[in-house]
């Protein structure tokens, strides 16, 4: 297993219900994987450094995780295919 951090935009302006059951999908697939150590920060929205896909804003959500790469590729899989994911990013750190 190895350490990783992942970033995703959700687009502003969804409800806080659909965009809570949306951070909470992308946490059970971590979970339903045996993911450790899983800290989520959602920073909230901010200002997009240019727009995407007619957003100016986004809602941006930080997970740091130790899981394996099955796991990894099932939430790339799954941000991908998500319309109200408009930017992700998954960068797996070195263990120390």
């Amino acid at each position: 297993m190895k350490r990783y951090e992942i970033m995703y935009i959700i687009r502003p302006n969804l409800e806080d219900g659909v965009r809570n059951a949306q951070i909470e999908e992308l946490n059970g697939i971590l979970n339903n994987f045996d993911s450790q150590n899983l800290k989520v920060s959602e920073w909230g929205i901010k200002d997009l450094a240019y727009e995407i896909d007619d957003c100016k804003k986004g809602y941006y959500v930080l997970l740091d995780v130790t899981t394996n790469v099955e796991a990894i590729n099932e939430l790339d899989r799954v941000m991908k295919i998500r319309e109200n994911i408009i930017r992700h990013i998954v960068i797996a750190r070195d263990e120390q």
